[in-house]
């Protein structure tokens, strides 16, 4: 008859389960603490002390002004916020607006309605960022030598297809309404469309397959591949969507302006890079959240509108730009190392 051995219970917080109230409550901290959310409360303190303190700030009208100058960069980040989560980046779309302004206004000069101009204007974008997408995942090449290239591309043809010419005659029932606001209301028309496309672009990176397989991208592609994912494939279509939201802010940006030039949008791509890395997404992929670049973009947009109601100058937003471009790749690594010291040091006791 086999004798049974009694086995003693394992001591408080050894035994599985134990750390579990403790360990639940370490890990909310941790995200409470995350760089996306010290962006978050940053961007919010930005815009309270500057309504308190800026002039004009806080105003409703001053409001609208954001929301529009908010528009372009936050929907280039969108689609932005996807392509580097997978480790790649686009470098071109500001070379895109300005070369889909410049078909526009070409085409309206040919005596084409503007009904018809912008879905071709949004095709435009999307071979563009077809382009990209061939030479990145069709010949492996570098993302950001392949875009650096068509940035220069892409701003060259805007150039030809215009000159130094400026199309100015566009339908007031069309720049009204990008510039107008909701009746009755100090609500921007444009505001409703970028908040879809954030809650449609949130939903999918963090609500669906497509999304995991673009985290798991990032981490480690040939894991992803080995796991199923069709990387290339995945790749291809999202220098697409880039490519076609870039020339819908490229429309926008001639309504908006009322002028289709091909140097619109000059330099718009380092502002859309430091919003995606500012709001906490990893310049080398698989990690981040867009709830953070929404931050990150809202914070480097009020910290603009700011300085422009003191008189600041624009040489020194471009230093605002850039610091602030220092800083999205600095923080989060110094945020990561200091977390993993405090764990390896909360850990040390156990080990001894």
């Amino acid at each position: 008859m086999a004798v049974e051995t009694p086995v003693e219970p394992p001591p408080p917080g050894l035994g599985p389960g134990a750390d579990g109230g403790a360990g639940a409550a370490r890990r909310a901290l941790g995200r409470l603490l995350g760089w996306d959310a010290a962006v978050v409360l940053v961007a919010l303190a930005v815009v309270v002390w500057a309504s308190a303190t800026v002039e004009n700030f806080g105003t409703g009208q001053n409001a609208v002004f954001l929301t529009l100058d908010l528009f372009p960069l936050l929907m280039i980040a969108l689609p932005m916020t996807l392509v580097v989560v997978t480790g790649e980046i686009d470098l071109s779309v500001a070379s895109t607006v300005g070369l889909s302004g410049a078909a526009m206004g070409w085409l309206w000069n040919q005596g084409l309605s503007i009904e018809t101009i912008i879905p071709l204007c949004i095709l435009l974008g999307a071979v563009l960022g077809a382009v990209n997408g061939l030479f990145v995942t069709g010949f492996g090449l570098p993302s950001l030598a392949v875009t650096i290239g068509t940035l220069t591309l892409f701003r060259g043809l805007a150039t030809v297809v215009l000159g130094d010419e400026a199309v100015v005659d566009w339908p007031y029932r069309y720049t009204s309404w990008v510039t107008g606001t909701i009746d009755g209301t100090s609500i921007p028309n444009v505001a409703i469309p970028l908040a879809v496309a954030a809650a449609g672009f949130g939903v999918v990176l963090h609500a669906t397959p497509v999304g995991r397989s673009l985290f798991a991208m990032g981490a480690n592609e040939q894991a992803a591949r080995f796991g199923g994912t069709r990387v290339r494939a995945v790749k291809f279509w999202l220098y697409v969507v880039s490519g076609a939201v870039a020339a819908l802010v490229g429309v926008y940006w001639t309504l908006r302006y009322s002028s289709a030039r091909g140097n619109n949008a000059v330099g718009l791509e380092l502002a859309v890079v430091a919003s995606v890395l500012l709001g906490g997404v990893s310049i080398f992929g698989g990690r981040g959240t867009l709830w953070g670049v929404v931050a990150g973009a809202l914070l480097l947009v009020s910290l603009q509108n700011a300085l422009r109601l003191e008189d600041v100058s624009d040489d020194a937003l471009q230093v605002v730009t850039g610091l602030l471009l220092i800083a999205s790749v600095l923080g989060p690594n110094a945020v990561t190392g200091v977390r993993r010291t405090w764990s390896r040091r909360r850990a040390a006791p156990a080990t001894r």
